[in-house]
């Protein structure tokens, strides 16, 4: 069994970046007290990763569509759970439901998507793939299925099941910090942005799951 210290290595070394060549390139600044470093700050890592798997960053994606990557994102959350209300949406992918909002908009109006009432309440909203929706969702999960496969190449399957599960260790940690650094702000008697209104739903709802 890999232990702890060693598991922590593992998260490090999945974003293929060497902080040792990176400290060779960028000393820390002499010009400001006790400045940051980044190399081992572990939301800037993760960050950066996230900047380089960006949808829009692969060229071979980016020619599928013109979409924006919140709208690709959206495509396949919706291809993936289809029939799925956009504030799901929201909470599985952590974006905030304005952002969902104008994504959903966009898929509409280029005929990607389309909008019916729920089958128990009229009120409710499912999103789904039409024809040309489900054409480009295949599309794009055929593009994207091998660059996962590659980069999950670098693990063992021990590694990649721990991997997962620090992620998840990291997201809830995340949404915590969040969730309650928002409603202390409310306690002192700030009024929330409907984003971080959002964020302390999550929060409550992760408590209840």
């Amino acid at each position: 069994m890999i232990n702890a210290t060693v598991t922590s290595f593992v998260f490090i070394e999945i974003i293929n970046i060497s902080s040792s060549a990176r400290k060779k390139a960028f000393t820390l600044s002499n010009k400001i007290d006790n400045p940051l470093d980044l190399t081992a700050h572990l939301p800037f890592r993760v960050a950066v990763v996230s900047n380089l798997l960006a949808l829009n960053r692969d060229w071979k994606v980016r020619g599928l569509c013109d979409l924006e990557p919140r709208e690709m994102r959206v495509l396949l959350n919706i291809g993936s759970y289809m029939p799925i209300k956009a504030a799901d949406i929201a909470y599985q992918s952590r974006l905030d439901s304005y952002t969902v909002s104008r994504a959903v908009k966009k898929l509409h109006i280029q005929g990607l998507i389309d909008i019916k009432p729920d089958e128990f309440s009229k009120n409710i909203k499912n999103l789904v793939l039409n024809k040309a929706g489900i054409s480009l969702y295949n599309k794009l999960t055929s593009a994207l299925k091998p660059r996962s496969e590659e980069l999950e190449s670098v693990l063992s399957e021990q590694e990649r099941v721990q991997f997962y599960e620090m992620l998840e260790k990291i997201e809830r940690k995340t949404e915590s910090l969040l969730a309650e650094q928002a409603m202390q702000m409310i306690k002192e008697g700030q009024e929330p942005p409907a984003d971080q209104k959002e964020l302390i739903r999550w929060y409550k709802k992760g408590l209840n799951d």
